[in-house]
């Protein structure tokens, strides 16, 4: 919030030079170009447009908020490391692995969507709360969600950094404590079940290891010959399955 209003006082600001310059002109012609600024502009036409270019702002970092302060951070870890662990680095390629992730945490995060949209955009369009309101009605059910994934050493470590005074209640601690705290925490889960997702897979390469170096075939690759034992147990086990049910199950 603190960012925001910081953009939009320095847009203001912008805004008030621009009308400054233009009262002063308001026709500016160049070699096949004209542009006429309307001084008579009312404060609603201005106001439309610092909303506008606030909204632009939040878009451009919309992106990283989808990518930290979601699932997808969780989703994308484990599905690499279980490529990796079957053994094949480019199979599923990085287009699927990371469109499926991105499903996944639309289907995940339905729930706190729909109730951002119930509590804070639906009034917020039908001009019942205010700006302000909408911004802190909103960001309640992604702190939530975060909440519940976060760890609290990882909390309190973030809160010890930042200085500030010990938090009451868990409205009390600050967005830009809690986000971080949040992707250690996934970090640290996704390590965890990237860990029990290779296992299985060691140890095929462990006993094909074993048996390739009893049989005196020492300068056949391992990974050769049990790759496809791998992909095998995988399929028989129905593997994606498993890990997409583990996953989306992990949030609940």
């Amino acid at each position: 919030m603190k960012h925001s209003k910081f953009f939009l006082v320095l847009i203001l600001a912008l805004a008030a030079v621009l009308s400054t310059a233009c009262a002063s002109t308001p026709e500016i012609s160049a070699p096949g170009v004209t542009l006429t600024v309307d001084p008579a502009g009312g404060p609603s036409q201005v106001n439309t447009g610092i909303q506008l270019l606030v909204l632009m702002t939040v878009l451009s970092i919309a992106p990283s908020i989808l990518i930290l302060a979601t699932s997808f951070t969780r989703l994308i870890i484990v599905l690499s490391l279980l490529r990796n662990a079957i053994g094949t680095p480019q199979i599923p390629p990085n287009q699927v692995l990371i469109g499926l992730s991105m499903l996944l945490t639309f289907f995940i995060m339905t729930p706190v969507y729909n109730k951002v949209n119930d509590q804070a955009l639906q009034p917020y369009l039908k001009q019942e709360i205010t700006q302000e309101q909408f911004f802190t009605k909103a960001i309640s059910p992604i702190r939530d969600f975060m909440f519940k994934q976060t760890r609290e050493k990882d909390l309190e470590l973030f809160l010890s950094m930042s200085g500030a005074d010990r938090p009451k209640t868990l409205d009390d601690i600050p967005t830009v404590v809690l986000m971080p705290a949040f992707v250690i925490s996934e970090l640290r889960t996704a390590f965890i079940m990237g860990f029990s997702v290779y296992i299985p897979f060691l140890i095929i390469d462990l006993v094909v290891s074993s048996i390739l170096l009893s049989l005196g075939m020492m300068m056949l690759p391992p990974s050769l010959v049990s790759l496809p034992f791998k992909i095998l147990l995988f399929i028989m086990v129905d593997g994606w399955f498993l890990i997409v049910g583990s996953l989306a199950r992990s949030f609940m």
